[in-house]
């Protein structure tokens, strides 16, 4: 066979196989939301959120299992849990975000640890929660994360404005009569669920370099947010289905080829990119 209907051969055949077809809607699924929400992040400044709160889900997963119900559910009441408890703490206190996320982030991981290590005959996935296995997505959990990331697509649709408003400009926006204290726990909240949506891709160690690393490589090609929103889309897209197909074909962990490619697109932009790489050098040479 020649090399082109080799290569056809092995991006078409796969598509032939229901388990693939879940994962690929699965993959694009979660780099669009991630992508949409990490945008907002990373011009936040929250990259550590990200990975608060994916640990914080681990409790409810625990929960989850010790009552028998879906761990899409329990992840999804402990990681927004967490998240408006680290708004709550943050503004009752006084205290930074970032010394909020790290207090609640390590009260609610040793909540989890805890309950896993006084559960006999635990038979989950430890392995596919801590690093994702997309590839072994059910058609109940493809059904579940559509709905939690078509919801979160449908907040940030409603909100867009409000929250490009509140991002760049906290202070005008409470002047404009904007509640920015609801806008920033709707936006933790969002946060929270989009970080559920992305376990069973990426799991939770990884999840926070699907939510930040295509937004920041959007930031490194344009300073606009529209274009940046629309570039960290496309290399979240391209990097979970090319991740997806290295997978399968060398027999790795999903989730840590998905997040091998965006890396390596973040370190093509900020090697050629025009802001940071060689475009930029010879712009100034010029």
């Amino acid at each position: 066979m020649d090399p082109i209907g080799q290569l056809g051969h092995l991006l078409v055949d796969p598509l032939g196989r229901a388990f693939f077809l879940r994962a690929l809607v699965a993959a694009i699924l979660v780099g669009t939301v991630c992508a949409v929400v990490g945008t907002y992040v990373v011009l936040k400044g929250l990259a550590f959120i990200g990975d608060a709160v994916s640990h914080a889900a681990f409790p409810g997963i625990v929960v989850a299992f010790l009552l028998s119900g879906p761990y899409f559910l329990g992840a999804a009441v402990a990681a927004v849990g967490t998240a408006l408890s680290i708004g709550f703490v943050s503004r009752r206190t006084q205290l930074r975000l970032d010394t909020a996320v790290g207090v609640v982030f390590a009260g609610t991981f040793a909540l989890g640890i805890y309950l896993y290590s006084t559960i006999h005959g635990f038979v989950m996935d430890l392995m596919g929660l801590l690093f994702g296995n997309v590839l072994l997505i059910s058609y109940g959990d493809l059904v579940g994360l559509v709905v939690l990331g078509l919801l979160v697509l449908a907040v940030i649709g409603v909100l867009w404005k409000e929250l490009l408003y509140a991002t760049f400009d906290p202070l005008g926006a409470a002047a404009a009569g904007l509640p920015v204290e609801l806008l920033e726990y709707a936006f933790l909240a969002v946060v929270a669920v989009t970080i559920v949506v992305s376990l069973k891709a990426v799991g939770i160690i990884l999840v926070v370099a699907m939510l930040v690393t295509p937004a920041a490589t959007a930031q490194l090609l344009t300073v606009r947010f529209g274009r940046m929103m629309a570039l960290a889309i496309v290399v979240g897209i391209v990097s979970a289905v090319v991740g997806l197909y290295v997978s399968l074909w060398a027999d790795a962990a999903s989730g840590a080829t998905i997040v091998l490619v965006e890396t390596a697109l973040f370190l093509a932009a900020m090697a050629l990119g025009p802001r940071t790489g060689l475009l930029s050098r010879l712009r100034r040479e010029n």
